[in-house]
């Protein structure tokens, strides 16, 4: 649907979707399979799953990508209603290819649609009536006007009590190190919710203990911080609490949009019940799912599939 009914939503994301490519083998051939990315749109996906009510902002190409995405929140009941379709751009692409040591991600993504996003362009309404407003530090990296405009909406958010999540999400073929610490560091510090990843954080903290890079988040200011760990699961801690919480075990296919499971699970559980460490399993279970198929986009549970797969843990 274009635009879900005027009801305020939970969450609205912002950031930079991309049409993926993932390398696959059909009959000793290696073929090149499409799919859906890009880190906010794939959490605004998951946490729509758990039946959140939640929105998309962003500028895609004039292009069959651009109308793919379109489709895709249309399906999955993302409200899109302000996203701009920007005429005489394109639509960001990355490739999936598979060696010895693992993923390798090819991007082509300069000068897309949403690398041309400015503060003017910000949804001001939409942020803030949200809940929570998600962003990324991809959402900021892909150009100046960007992290300008991410720094715009979270300043906008926080004027109006709409709680900030912001995932770390640290590209460097994107920016240097330290231009990136210094953008995410700035924006963590005026949000709320904190979601590094282990080694993401480890890159810009310079910090190698998951205890310790919890606290530099809280002393930066944030709320709550949901660390993931990979297999080990997740450290969720709240000034004057910290807990570890186990990851569930499955036989994984594709971990590739497993992070971004979690968050949209955590912050649609979160909603839900309140409670960060309940939201953590709850995420995990999520994120574990989404491992059982290839790509980033269908393989992501719904609530359904999350509380079954709980009930039988």
């Amino acid at each position: 649907m274009a635009s879900l009914q005027r009801e305020a939503l939970d969450i609205l994301a912002f950031g930079e979707p991309l049409m993926e490519f993932a390398e696959t083998e059909r009959q000793g051939e290696a073929l090149y399979l499409p799919g859906f990315g890009g880190d906010t749109s794939n959490a605004a996906i998951a946490a729509a799953r758990m039946g959140a009510r939640v929105g998309y902002f962003t500028a895609v190409g004039s292009d069959a990508f651009g109308q793919k995405f379109l489709d895709l929140w249309d399906r999955e009941n993302v409200d899109r209603s302000r996203v701009k379709a920007l005429p005489g751009t394109r639509t960001g692409v990355y490739v999936i290819s598979y060696g010895p040591d693992g993923h390798l991600f090819s991007y082509y993504r300069a000068g897309s649609a949403a690398s041309l996003v400015t503060p003017a362009d910000l949804p001001l309404d939409l942020i803030a009536s949200a809940k929570i407003l998600h962003i990324s530090g991809i959402s900021q990296a892909i150009s100046t006007t960007a992290a300008d405009a991410g720094f715009a909406a979270i300043r906008h958010a926080k004027a109006n009590s709409t709680t900030v999540s912001y995932d770390t999400n640290l590209r460097l073929s994107l920016w240097p190190l330290d231009r990136a610490r210094a953008v995410i560091h700035a924006a963590v510090a005026l949000s709320d919710i904190a979601r590094p990843g282990l080694d993401d954080a480890q890159q810009l903290t310079g910090l190698d203990r998951a205890e310790d890079i919890c606290d530099f988040y809280l002393n930066l200011g944030c709320r709550i911080v949901a660390l993931t760990l990979g297999k080990e699961g997740a450290m969720v801690a709240i000034p004057g609490e910290r807990q570890v919480i186990a990851s569930k075990t499955v036989d994984a296919v594709d971990a590739s949009g497993a992070g971004d499971a979690f968050g949209g699970a955590f912050l649609a559980e979160w909603l839900r019940c309140g409670n960060p460490f309940a939201a953590a399993e709850f995420a995990n279970a999520a994120a574990a799912l989404s491992t059982l198929g290839k790509g980033a986009v269908a393989p992501l549970p719904n609530r359904g599939d999350v509380e079954a797969f709980l009930k039988e843990k």
